[in-house]
């Protein structure tokens, strides 16, 4: 059996004269600590790091309405039976449910009920031109869609 080496003697600390002062702290060691790779031979590279994550997009959910006061097979005549102007559009739609009427937005329902509103202004500033006549502020309008004169 081999021998065991014996421990290594510490330098004995000097008993110094209670004066009332700390004791100077001891100094560092020369050179600071360095943590061991567990891995031995393995190369130690300086790891990058990572650019912030961007924030997550704030994705709104639907508002809900709540649970629904009335069917979808709800008549709509029935629904609006004081506003006349409501069941005139809802003629010209024809949809006759409510969930028939849900189908269409908003703009949709407008550009549906204006296009035949444009068309009949056109038909009505042609006819004027054509007798020499125009709406107001309409004159250029009629100069160029005036008939031609007959000679």
């Amino acid at each position: 059996m081999a021998k065991k080496k014996p421990a290594k003697n510490k330098k004995p600390v000097p008993i110094r004269k209670v004066t009332g002062r700390k004791a100077p702290a001891r100094k560092a060691a020369s050179r600071p600590a360095v943590k061991k790779n567990p891995r031995q031979g393995a190369r130690v590279v300086a790891r990058k790091k990572k650019p912030p994550a961007p924030p997550a997009p704030v994705v709104e959910e639907r508002p809900s309405l709540g649970r629904p006061k009335v069917t979808g097979d709800e008549d709509l005549d029935l629904f609006f039976k004081e506003d006349y102007h409501a069941r005139q559009i809802f003629k010209f739609l024809g949809v006759q449910t409510v969930k028939d009427l849900e189908r269409y937005s908003s703009s949709e329902i407008l550009r549906r009920l204006s296009i035949p509103i444009k068309e009949t202004v056109e038909r009505v500033r042609r006819l004027l031109a054509q007798y020499n006549r125009c709406l107001h502020g309409d004159e250029t309008y009629a100069l160029e869609h005036k008939a031609p004169s007959v000679p």
